[in-house]
């Protein structure tokens, strides 16, 4: 495997569009990264994260930040925006078409390139309070994304109920920035997450 690709919107973007080209990134994306290169990983990773993107920006995107590049690892993380969208406007997931582009998204990675693709489930934190609203449709995203994996014989890494077992325990603060954000524990708990979950895919991540 040479060539790792995550997309996503600001969770995976995390300031990456800032710090200048081929820049991976303060959040977990980084981590990935460093765990891999100190593992041995001589490949490339990019960080094709956009902040504010939904799924429809990212299938839109597929293109200029992932085919043209042809992958042999894609990861995706999203859901996050489209669910503030419906909080935000009352336009739901459904009305949204966030089920068709994101199969659509999937369906293209599967027949369009070699990729193996990681699905990382959507999540939140009910810090402020106010963000529990949104957990139902975190979790409305996060089946539908996990049908969709399935359908397509991705893997899906769950993520919601892993973080906030873990804010639970040593703090929100300690986790999320905001609610929405990590921090650099965070990211480093969606890391080790997403590490342990590559051992499953059928695929070498050294050399």
């Amino acid at each position: 495997m040479n060539n790792i690709i995550f997309l996503g919107d600001s969770i995976t973007d995390a300031f990456h569009n800032m710090d200048g080209a081929n820049s991976l990134g303060r959040g977990y994306v980084r981590r990935i990264a460093d765990r891999l290169y100190d593992d041995g990983y001589k490949g490339e990773i990019r960080n094709a994260g956009h902040d504010g993107f939904t799924a429809a920006r990212v299938l839109r995107m597929l293109e200029y930040d992932c085919l043209r590049h042809q992958p042999d690892l894609v990861s995706v993380l999203v859901g996050c925006n489209d669910a503030g969208i419906y909080m935000n406007t009352g336009k739901t997931l459904k009305e949204q078409g966030f089920q068709q582009n994101y199969e659509e998204l999937l369906r293209r990675l599967t027949y369009e390139t070699k990729a193996s693709v990681v699905c990382m489930g959507p999540f939140v934190f009910p810090f402020p309070e106010e963000y529990a609203n949104w957990i139902p449709t975190i979790r409305e995203a996060e089946n539908i994304e996990r049908r969709a994996a399935e359908k397509y014989g991705a893997v899906f890494l769950p993520l919601h109920d892993r973080l906030n077992e873990v804010a639970r325990e040593i703090g929100y603060y300690a986790v999320t920035t905001d609610g929405i954000h990590l921090t650099k524990r965070g990211a480093h708990i969606v890391a080790d997450e997403w590490i342990h979950c590559i051992d499953f895919l059928p695929c070498q991540l050294h050399g």
